[in-house]
């Protein structure tokens, strides 16, 4: 994602007064810190899921407080943090669902507030032609190794000028969410249509 000429310019002062240290362990802090970031946008952004009942229904659900970042590393790649609050999912048209879903058999909303998702690093093109993104996720304090397939861009400059469209899928009761299971299949669809916010 594009950043400002000026951020660029402070980051390969960073990314040099690092490699001028005299210790590895100080160059790669100075490294670390030399990444750039832009902020998701929580209001353009829409995260959602759908879940299926035993009965073939399709509830839909939305995290309206998503909140992340897009960090671009010193190499050049970047790398998404994505956290969504558990407190404010739900289940849209259905309050008992929402219940079910923020309650201690389904995300736990009271002792798990927060579901993170931090990518493996990746190239700026995939967000142009589209694959896969791997990454760890994070529900429940269960951390597993999750992909999500990214859709190719429709614009030059996706996140800023058009949607990022990603979709993936998990079993919940590998996150420990193995309850209702007589009234909620155990696969979760995530959709996620991200755009960032400032210039960068």
């Amino acid at each position: 994602m594009a950043v400002t000429a000026a951020a660029r310019a402070q980051r390969q002062r960073c990314t040099r007064q690092a490699w001028r240290t005299w210790t590895a362990g100080t160059a790669i802090a100075l490294l670390a810190a030399c990444a750039l970031a832009v902020e998701i946008d929580p209001v353009a952004s829409q995260i959602g899921f759908t879940l299926h009942t035993r009965w073939g229904q399709a509830l839909q659900g939305s995290f309206p407080d998503a909140r992340g970042t897009v960090d671009e590393l010193p190499d050049g790649r970047h790398q998404v943090r994505l956290q969504l609050s558990t407190r404010t999912v739900e289940i849209l048209g259905h309050p008992s669902y929402t219940r079910l879903t923020r309650g201690s058999g389904f995300f736990d909303a009271e002792r798990f507030p927060r579901i993170d998702f931090v990518s493996d690093a990746y190239p700026s093109q995939l967000l142009r032609s589209g694959g896969e993104l791997p990454g760890m996720l994070t529900i429940r304090d269960v951390r597993r190794r999750e992909v999500f397939t990214i859709l190719p861009a429709s614009c030059e400059h996706p996140a800023r000028e058009c949607d990022v469209i990603a979709s993936g899928s998990i079993h919940r009761g590998d996150f420990g969410m193995d309850r209702w299971n007589f009234a909620v299949s155990d696969r979760v669809l995530f959709s996620l249509r991200v755009r960032v916010r400032g210039q960068g």
